[in-house]
């Protein structure tokens, strides 16, 4: 029972990560139908420009309460990852949005190994130690271990998507997302700046994936400049596995996936005798993606994006 509830707090950390950044590709798909597998690394910015404001905080103003830091790390990189998101929509994939589909796939691919290099000669090669702002004692929960950057980045990732569901149902410019994603013509002439709308989600997408960098940077005490290209690939299986277009089908395939690598390496790894354990805990993963989608191709909650003409 103890294993059991560690590998499930694990699963829910590691998947609620992967929620946050399945929705950023989820949202430019309902909206583009475009993959931007750029997206990973929006993640990896966010982790490497909150390092870089977490050691000007300890250097000029130490005497701040960890929590606060972390939330000015969090805040700080949220512009910067969006600010890049809404540059890369403008200047890479608005002009071929009636290109072939090839085509801004492979820019995306191009523009994910531009960013990982400019990142690679900012910050530097090596792996940077992340700061321990909160307290590194694990609490103890019914014999499980879970720390205190673990119960944040749960609570982040909960209220981050609470909020975004809101914002898809209850706004206007939810609304207006919601039409350009069922059909972008007919949103126009009933008045849907599209343009407004693509930037607008590309835009919420990367905050997401700032949140996700920082807090994934925090829970693994590491940043580096390639540290986006797994996580951006899970995460689009995340979206793939619940449903590619609907934001709730993100939600729960980064939820799943989670629990899916953490129990396969917690129960089949000791089962095998460590053979399978947690080194190859992304075969468990993309078995069951592969099965879903085999017997299951729209995914666990299905596509909601209505067929364009």
């Amino acid at each position: 029972m103890d294993i059991f509830l560690q590998q499930l707090i694990n699963g829910l950390v590691l998947g609620s990560m992967y929620a946050l950044v399945a929705l950023g590709y989820t949202m430019v798909y309902g909206v583009l139908n475009l993959i931007n597998f750029a997206h990973g690394e929006i993640l990896m910015i966010g982790a490497m420009t909150g390092w870089t404001l977490l050691q000007l905080i300890q250097k000029f103003m130490p005497q701040l309460p960890g929590m606060v830091q972390l939330i000015i790390a969090i805040v700080g990189a949220i512009p910067v990852c969006v600010i890049v998101s809404v540059l890369i929509e403008r200047i890479a994939y608005r002009r071929l949005r009636d290109a072939p589909r090839l085509a801004p796939l492979i820019t995306a691919i191009g523009i994910s190994i531009l960013l990982q290099t400019l990142a690679m000669m900012i910050w530097g090669r090596n792996p940077l130690p992340f700061p321990q702002v909160l307290p590194a004692a694990p609490l103890h929960v019914m014999g499980a271990l879970i720390t205190t950057t673990q119960i944040v980045l749960l609570v982040l990732a909960m209220v981050s998507m609470i909020c975004l569901a809101l914002l898809v149902e209850r706004t206007r410019m939810g609304r207006a997302m919601r039409a350009v994603a069922e059909n972008p013509r007919i949103a126009a002439l009933m008045g849907v700046d599209a343009n407004r709308v693509i930037v607008f989600t590309f835009a919420i997408g990367a905050a997401l994936a700032a949140v996700a960098g920082v807090m994934w940077a925090a829970n693994y005490a590491s940043a580096q400049f390639a540290m986006g290209f797994t996580p951006g690939l899970k995460a689009f299986s995340a979206a793939v596995l619940g449903g590619i277009g609907n934001i709730y089908g993100a939600m729960l395939g980064g939820i799943v996936l989670g629990l899916i690598e953490s129990l396969g390496a917690g129960y089949i790894g000791d089962l095998t005798g460590g053979v399978l354990g947690s080194h190859y805990q992304d075969i468990f993963a993309f078995i069951v993606l592969i099965l879903v989608l085999t017997l299951r191709p729209s995914g666990l909650m299905g596509e909601r994006v209505a067929e364009r003409s």
